[in-house]
């Protein structure tokens, strides 16, 4: 008698388990698509809000003064200098005056550009003399049309008006309208009175020598803004670091969330293997009656 052999079994038979686990995995990942999963990105963002200044720097020759480390208009320049590198969204412009003011930057955000311009200033470039009425004025003039939040003007002189067609208390009186707030720095001392004393026209002399204080404070303070008196270089760079801590830029800071559907990465392979499922049953797991 021959031994029995038990015939082998199909491969079709042994994973015909396949059809139903490839539907259960693609009603499992059709579930997850209908959750509708999401992943989110947070953005942290910081938006300045830019400040509109005009720096008005006196260059009358009263300003080669040495008491002031190399002279005063040497320090001067470079505690502007020092101001405008601590800035960070704002713009910035330059007047520069004597017996008259001209504009020796406008407003920008270049700030390079500005440096050059500012390094660009000599003093006896102009006419002798100081005109403050008519360089704030010229500075308000350069700012009328900012539509910053804040306008500021910074001025700087040793000396006190003398030239000019505008008082400086009228146009301190403009800029309070204009909405430009008004900072006022003081060189040297009002008793100042030496070889440095700017001339007059027709060889007078200006008996009234040295840093005109109370108008100074009248026109800050009338504009909201504040006087200052620098005796020395020290101070004078304590006042703009004072100033730029005052106007500091404010700074947004905002966090946007982005949201992104995922459900594809499941409903994709879902259908995949909805249609494997479909397939394999209609061939190779077909099921004859």
């Amino acid at each position: 008698m021959w031994p029995v052999r038990e015939a082998p079994i199909a491969w079709t038979v042994r994973l015909r388990w396949l059809p139903a686990a490839l539907r259960m995995g693609a009603l499992a990942l059709g579930i997850l698509a209908l959750a509708r999963p999401q992943t989110e990105e947070t953005t942290r963002t910081r938006t300045a809000e830019g400040i509109d200044i005009m720096m008005v720097l006196d260059a009358s020759t009263s300003m080669q003064a040495e008491d002031f480390q190399p002279t005063r208009f040497e320090a001067a320049r470079e505690a502007a200098g020092a101001f405008v590198e601590g800035r960070v969204s704002d713009r910035v412009g330059l007047i520069v005056f004597a017996a008259e003011a001209y504009t020796q930057a406008p407003l920008t955000l270049d700030y390079s550009f500005l440096q050059r311009m500012l390094e660009d200033v000599e003093v006896g470039a102009v006419e002798d003399g100081t005109a403050v009425g008519t360089a704030l004025a010229t500075a308000v003039n350069r700012l009328k049309d900012s539509e910053a939040e804040s306008k500021v003007a910074i001025l700087l002189t040793d000396g006190r008006n003398n030239r000019g067609q505008i008082d400086p208390r009228t146009a301190a009186e403009v800029a309070r309208t204009m909405g430009v707030r008004v900072y006022a720095i003081g060189v040297g001392s009002s008793e100042d009175r030496d070889t440095w004393e700017e001339p007059l026209p027709q060889g007078q002399r200006d008996e009234s020598a040295g840093v005109d204080a109370e108008m100074l404070r009248s026109v800050s303070v009338s504009t909201g803004g504040q006087y200052f008196s620098a005796t020395n270089r020290d101070a004078l760079e304590r006042i703009y670091a004072e100033i730029d801590t005052m106007e500091a830029t404010p700074v947004d800071k905002r966090v946007y969330t982005d949201r992104t559907e995922r459900y594809s990465w499941f409903l994709l392979p879902a259908l995949g293997l909805a249609l494997l499922e479909v397939g394999l049953s209609a061939t190779l797991f077909r099921r004859f009656p």
